[in-house]
């Protein structure tokens, strides 16, 4: 039997909307026998799937999503077999948890100078302990019945180019892979699929470790693509569903979008990681 492999999920402590444990119980449905929880600058979701999945013979590689900037757009970096207790890494979340805290004070100010009614404590309603995301606010602004759907918030309110939207403050990317480096993880560019090519290149030449080749909105053409440039540079692959639930409309896409165990197993190989 092939070994299938999801390396691209999120759950409530993030933006998804299963617990850990409810996302293993999908995966065994799908088949799905190595699951990484990446959820977005969050790593509390990784004990409770580690501990739920310990006799369900289902593989849990530690994981989180990562931001950075690279001339002004931002970019996300996916991290694999990090030590999700390093004090360093701990450190970094906690700071970046704080600065998206005053983010979305300052997106919900800039809702109420456009005449709409939300609150930070409704938004808390939605990311309850996780930090909080845009679609977060998004979710608190259609719950209050100030806009028609979810994508009417991004669209005409805070998106990258909306006028109620605020950027992230970033570390610089060097800094994030050499953050990745020292938990012992390796890093690999999200969804290229939504960047430009020069920004994939810059980050090759910054030290990345590998792309991911496969996802829930790359044509077949892109994975053939992003697999030859895996092939040109000597890099390592990974894919996923990058699966949320709920308003995303996405859950067709779990047990779907995924990779074989040989890409694991290069993971691991790099690492010097030896398993039975």
């Amino acid at each position: 039997m092939i070994i299938k492999a999801d390396l691209h999920t999120h759950t409530i402590f993030s933006d998804g909307t299963l617990t850990p444990q409810e996302l293993i119980d999908l995966a065994i449905k799908k088949n799905i026998r190595i699951l990484s929880i990446t959820d977005h600058d969050s790593v509390e979701g990784i004990d409770l799937a580690i501990n739920y999945a310990e006799n369900l013979n289902i593989e849990i590689i530690p994981g989180i999503e990562l931001s950075t900037d690279i001339n002004g757009t931002e970019v996300h970096i996916l991290a694999y077999f990090i030590d999700y207790k390093n004090p360093e890494l701990l450190e970094y979340i906690e700071n970046f948890h704080t600065e998206r805290m005053e983010r979305a004070k300052k997106i919900i100010a800039k809702l109420n100078n456009l005449g709409l009614e939300i609150s930070l404590n409704d938004v808390k309603k939605i990311a309850k302990n996780a930090p909080i995301c845009r679609p977060h606010i998004a979710k608190a602004l259609y719950n209050l019945g100030q806009i028609k759907n979810i994508k009417q918030a991004n669209i005409k309110y805070i998106g990258d180019y909306g006028p109620a939207n605020v950027r992230k403050e970033h570390i610089s990317t060097k800094s994030l892979l050499n953050l990745i480096n020292n938990a012992g993880g390796l890093s690999f560019i999200a969804h290229p699929g939504f960047m430009k090519e020069e920004i994939i290149k810059e980050l090759i030449s910054l030290g990345i470790d590998g792309i991911e080749t496969v996802h829930s909105t790359h044509k077949p053409f892109q994975v053939k693509h992003y697999k030859g440039i895996v092939n040109e540079y000597f890099l390592l692959e990974s894919g996923g569903s990058d699966f949320h639930g709920g308003d995303r409309n996405d859950d067709s896409n779990f047990g779907k979008f995924l990779v074989s165990e040989t890409i694991v197993r290069a993971m691991k190989k790099r690492l010097n990681i030896f398993t039975s």
